[in-house]
């Protein structure tokens, strides 16, 4: 079993332990819908977590959001962010981040689908004060697994308790920003 292979696992067995009833997972096809739709292919952990645990409904706080659907949907809200992004001075939602969760007064997590480790991103959008949008986007975790990681073990800066502890590592301003909102990519 591989480092993955038992992340994953353990993923299922917290989001099972977490949840009475959680929605039941994703098959190809709707992979191959939302990466249709999406014009990306999906981040290979992010598949796994659709494909192999639940769709949405398990995570930290305020848990993932489904794959697709109506209301909101990882495809519904980056196509509904990027939408509002193109061809404006100032785009606010980078190509290739998709929103898994929100964690409410319009915060996002999303994790980006062009990074090879599936950089997971805050988009916090209270420091914003007209002009670039640059300033609103931290890194949250350089991965999506080292990013689930931290939920299993409780030490996530999301954590009730985190502020109380030495070790909090809060997320720090995302230095790829400026180039990947003005890029479009």
């Amino acid at each position: 079993m591989t480092d993955i292979d038992d992340l994953v696992q353990r993923v299922a067995l917290r989001a099972a332990s977490d949840s009475e009833v959680l929605p039941a997972s994703v098959g190809d096809a709707q992979i191959a819908e939302a990466e249709g739709q999406l014009g990306f292919a999906l981040h290979p952990l992010l598949v796994r977590l659709y494909r192999e645990v639940a769709d949405g409904g398990f995570g930290p706080a305020h848990r993932l959001l489904p794959l697709l659907g109506p209301g909101s949907s990882i495809a519904g809200e980056y196509l509904a962010r990027r939408e509002a992004s193109v061809g404006v001075e100032h785009p606010k939602w980078p190509e290739g981040v998709v929103p898994i969760l929100t964690w409410g007064c319009a915060m996002y997590a999303g994790v980006d689908c062009l990074s090879e480790d599936g950089q997971v991103l805050l988009f916090e959008p209270n420091p914003y004060s007209g002009g670039s949008w640059d300033g609103c986007w931290f890194l949250d975790s350089a991965g999506l697994a080292a990013w689930l990681e931290n939920w299993l073990a409780g030490t996530g800066w999301y954590e009730e308790d985190a502020f109380d502890r030495d070790d909090l590592v809060e997320p720090q301003p995302w230095d790829q920003a400026a180039s990947r909102l003005s890029s479009g990519a």
